[in-house]
């Protein structure tokens, strides 16, 4: 065992690379009759237990971490208590859209389960769905804006104004803010120029003070869409085959909770095209505002022509 064995040095528990069938294999080979039952039993006396990889190291913390979520919590709390709309914001894991296996189980009657294709080749899908959600903190309400073609900046923002022309202004007639968490990286990355510059025109178009927050590299799993609103979807569709993309956009908004979670899922047929480059000089056009608490993290995008509330 000790050549594949593995683990924590801070812990008693070890693993092993092989299955109890390999290691049954090995002692025959050597003339010993065991089973795999009686392998199992002498691992556990020997201190190994089965595990499964666990994502647990998010690396070294930012010195700035803790102040930050301070900061967004006491943003957000602001927010709400002026009925201005805070929303958090994502892309859901891609999926292969076709008769493939999607993991988990859920009940059926005998003999009754789908029956997918052996192999996921790209080539036997009918393309790939990119969600991208919206949750709204303060109603318990989500919108995720199922793309086809790629998660660019430009996707972020169309879906973000999706949500806004079909939710947010009939919730919020009388804002004039909207505030946005979102990670630090993917289309709506901190540094990312074409996700500032598409807020720009996002707020030009709705006359909104667009304000963002984003968690700080390595967080990703304290933004709220993710287990207030992504960790329900993927309960609810858990051993369904994502035939299609009617499939996806059915399952999506068929997701409810009894906390009162209620989602809409649309299929949006644009194309958004990768490499797209915003110059020097668009970027000096941006009515952009940095925030003294963490300016790479937190801005403001103001309507041009507007005045910030923020200093």
């Amino acid at each position: 065992m000790a050549e594949s064995t593995v683990g924590d040095p801070m812990s008693p528990l070890k693993w092993n690379s092989k299955s109890t069938y390999q290691i049954q294999q090995h002692l025959a080979s050597q003339g010993h009759r065991i089973s795999e039952d009686t392998i199992q039993r002498r691992l556990r006396k020997l201190d190994y237990s089965l595990q499964a990889n666990r994502k647990d190291k998010e690396g070294k913390s930012h010195a700035d971490r803790d102040r930050q979520f301070r900061y967004l919590s006491e943003t957000a709390k602001r927010f709400l208590r002026l009925r201005e709309p805070v929303i958090s914001v994502d892309t859901k894991k891609k999926e292969r859209v076709g008769n493939f296996k999607n993991n988990g189980r859920k009940w059926w009657k005998k003999g009754q389960a789908p029956r997918v294709n052996v192999h996921d080749f790209p080539s036997l899908a009918e393309g790939t769905a990119i969600p991208y959600g919206a949750y709204d903190v303060h109603r318990n309400e989500g919108m995720v804006n199922v793309g086809m073609t790629h998660d660019t900046a430009e996707f972020a923002v169309a879906s973000i104004r999706r949500w806004w022309r079909q939710f947010g202004i009939r919730h919020y007639p009388a804002a004039r803010h909207l505030f946005i968490c979102a990670d630090s990286g993917g289309s709506n990355a901190a540094r990312n120029r074409a996700w500032k510059y598409y807020l720009q025109k996002f707020s030009d178009e709705a006359k909104l003070e667009i304000v963002v927050g984003h968690y700080p590299p390595g967080t990703s799993k304290w933004n709220k869409i993710e287990h207030r609103m992504f960790s329900f979807i993927s309960m609810n569709w858990k051993g369904e085959p994502l035939v299609s993309f009617e499939t996806v956009v059915n399952m999506i908004s068929a997701t409810k909770t009894k906390q009162g979670l209620r989602i809409q899922a649309v299929l949006d047929k644009g194309r958004y095209e990768t490499g797209v480059k915003i110059s020097n000089e668009q970027m000096k056009g941006l009515n952009l505002q940095p925030h003294r608490q963490n300016p790479e993290w937190n801005y403001s995008l103001l309507p041009r022509s507007g005045q910030s509330l923020h200093s």
